[in-house]
């Protein structure tokens, strides 16, 4: 019998994205656990893959993208935050945010490094980190505010420390970065040669009028980050997985050498697409006020119950915290939920390394309106 490699991951099983959703599956629950849709992307967006299907471009796409979709998020990060990339040479197109952050910590994180996130975090931050032989080093924010104290980051960082890791606005917590977050980030990285890896794949989705502040707005950031995101999200169309990384060409021709070889390249018909339909930015400038719209419907549904709602100030997953409910640690929670209420959800502990358990589970609102009204229905009972 042949003997099986040491796991380079001997930690890692299933994520709960995973589990959760096939619960919800062999339960007939609703799912408002994995960050996905229920509801049809733009029949336009569609027409267009189809279009240039059937118009033959099926074949490679340059390594870097095809120019004409670099060139209109090129066009979108100047509109947005006012910060130049140069279509060719700083903007890579990737296959899904989650990709990008893989490649970008390929290309930085070797044996010894010290990487710096903030929990709770999205799972492939770490596992991705300790293939490539680095450290974690994590900063725990904390229910109910979710809130960053700078003096504690400062004293995590030595001269090992390679890359920190933002993701603004925060999934699981639906927390945004300050101006005094950035001031204070750039104090720490001042005179370093710290890199930032600033995953805002939710920066469109932002509420209550406030501001995503993206880390290409400020040139003491810019010079050292890969600024990531993702069409998923933007057009409701997560199954699509096509992501971009913009960063300072130096950073880029990097980046691009690890690209080649995990990829190579990204779906050229759909690159495409998403070129024409970005045309028109009123395609995405909307979704604030959509997804607020859903985020509003389902706070106000949920304060008939004894759940406590904390802020959600973007993304799309509001976090309830339920200890006037139930003493269960937040997984047992979870499972109870989805099984006897058929309401699937995701425990916080699995955004934290030692699986810190809050009572807290977050929900996702991207959502179709009567899926909301009947989740809402189920978790009135409780």
């Amino acid at each position: 019998m042949i003997q099986l490699p040491k796991s380079k991951l001997p930690n890692v099983g299933t994520t709960i994205f995973s589990q959760m959703t096939q619960l919800a599956n062999e339960h007939q629950a609703i799912n408002l656990s994995q960050g996905f849709p229920d509801f049809p992307a733009d029949a336009q967006l569609i027409a267009l893959a189809d279009e240039y299907m059937k118009k033959g471009f099926n074949q490679y796409a340059p390594l870097g993208g095809m120019l004409p979709l670099k060139e209109r998020i090129a066009e979108k990060i100047e509109n947005s935050h006012q910060a130049i990339y140069h279509p060719e040479t700083e903007i890579t197109i990737t296959a899904g945010g989650t990709q990008a952050i893989f490649t970008t910590i390929a290309t930085l994180v070797k044996e010894g490094d010290e990487v710096i996130i903030f929990e709770p975090a999205y799972d492939c931050y770490e596992p991705t980190v300790e293939l490539f032989g680095g450290k974690v080093k994590r900063f725990k924010m904390k229910a109910p505010n979710y809130e960053i104290d700078w003096n504690i980051v400062k004293n995590l960082v030595t001269e090992k420390t390679k890359l920190i890791i933002l993701n603004n606005p925060n999934n699981p917590s639906g927390k945004i970065l300050r101006e005094e977050d950035m001031q204070e980030l750039i104090k720490i990285v001042k005179g370093t040669s710290i890199f930032i890896l600033s995953d805002e794949v939710y920066e469109n989705i932002v509420f209550d009028e406030k501001k995503h502040l993206s880390i290409c707005k400020y040139p003491e950031l810019k010079e050292r980050s890969f600024l990531i995101a993702s069409f998923g999200k933007l057009f409701h169309i997560t199954g699509w997985k096509i992501g971009y990384c913009a960063a300072p060409k130096a950073l880029t021709e990097e980046f691009r050498k690890v690209h080649q070889f995990n990829v190579f390249c990204v779906n050229t018909p759909l690159q495409l697409a998403l070129a024409d339909y970005m045309k028109d930015d009123s395609n995405y400038l909307y979704l604030s006020n959509f997804f607020q719209e859903k985020r509003d419907f389902l706070r106000e549904g949920l304060r008939q119950t004894s759940f406590e709602l904390l802020d959600c100030e973007g993304t799309y997953f509001q976090a309830l915290k339920y200890d006037k409910i139930s003493d269960k640690n937040d997984f047992d929670f979870a499972q109870e939920l989805t099984i006897q209420h058929k309401v699937a959800t995701i425990p916080f502990s699995s955004f934290y390394q030692d699986k810190m358990n809050e009572n807290v589970i977050r929900l996702c609102f991207a959502k179709k309106t009567e899926t909301l009204e009947k989740a809402i229905e189920n978790l009135a009972k409780l």
